[in-house]
């Protein structure tokens, strides 16, 4: 009779091996869970030494496989990240727009708030403050340079008064209003002010020039005396001017003196204190004393 061409698997010698091996691995495992089972009933330190040596000896398998699994969690993450980064730039895109206004206002506020603080210790400096004025619009474009303050006659200004802010001097007023004033400021060619030099009080002039500088001249003939960042204030000579006033700072040197940039700068004016005009003191000779008695003489 012919043999069946389906063998069957009882019928191989490697088949019943392994099948006879994996019976002995079972039977080993139980005998030895067995045997962990009694010796962590009747030695429990025991038993506490042998899991400690269990764990040394799968702590770099678990460590590896711990990796393995945070590195295809991270690799997941990047892929979902790569397919979800057109729409959450295009998220945080509309973000930025939306607060871009805000973050400008705020830094505006910011600023005028600075100004507005810097302009209130100044009024509290100085008591002869007649008014405070916004400054609604200068002339930029023209030689002529003038400034219009939302303050007039009704707050009590007059022509001749000088105007400065907290940065330093503007000009004085040259017309008045019921509710505004014009004030030429010191960079209109008109525009002459006595001014010192801060460091040595050095006198000089300073004169519009027009183009938003101005020309400082120094009273004495000679070797120009001054230097690239020369700061100037005003020397209270003449009045309208108290002394003491930032005017303007050297950026360049001539021949004849300096060009200086003023300290208030038209371009980001706001606000201007309107003060009363500076009177300066008069310097009288010291009065002649007693003619001498002859009779001390002798």
């Amino acid at each position: 009779m012919a043999l069946s061409s389906q063998r069957q698997p009882g019928y191989s010698r490697r088949a019943r091996y392994s099948l006879f091996a994996a019976y002995v691995a079972a039977v080993a495992c139980a005998v030895l869970g067995l045997l962990l089972l009694v010796v962590s009933v009747i030695d429990p330190t025991g038993f506490g030494a042998v899991r400690g040596v269990a764990t040394d000896a799968t702590a770099p398998v678990s460590a590896g496989g711990r990796g393995i699994v945070r590195w295809v969690g991270s690799a997941a993450d990047e892929i979902g990240a790569y397919f979800w980064a057109g729409s959450k730039n295009k998220a945080l895109s509309a973000e930025v727009a939306a607060s871009r206004p805000k973050l400008i206002e705020a830094e505006a506020l910011a600023r005028d708030n600075l100004r507005l603080k810097r302009m209130l210790k100044l009024i509290e400096k100085h008591p002869d403050v007649v008014a405070t004025a916004r400054v609604v619009s200068s002339s930029a474009s023209s030689t002529r340079r003038y400034a219009i303050l939302t303050a007039g006659r009704s707050e009590g200004l007059r022509s001749g008064q000088p105007v400065r802010s907290s940065e330093g001097l503007i000009g004085r007023i040259v017309e008045t209003g019921i509710l505004t004033s014009r004030v030429m400021m010191i960079v209109d060619p008109a525009s002459v002010v006595p001014v010192r030099r801060l460091t040595d009080g050095m006198p000089a002039i300073a004169t519009g020039r027009g183009d938003g500088g101005v020309d400082i001249r120094p009273l004495s003939a000679g070797r120009n005396p001054f230097a690239l960042k020369d700061i100037f204030v005003t020397s209270g000579v003449g009045g309208i001017y108290e002394p003491g006033i930032p005017v303007a700072m050297a950026v360049r040197v001539d021949t004849e003196g300096a060009i200086g940039r003023p300290f208030a700068d038209p371009d980001r004016l706001d606000f201007a204190l309107i003060q009363t005009i500076f009177v300066a003191p008069d310097v009288a000779p010291p009065a002649p004393g007693p003619a001498p008695d002859p009779a001390d003489a002798q």
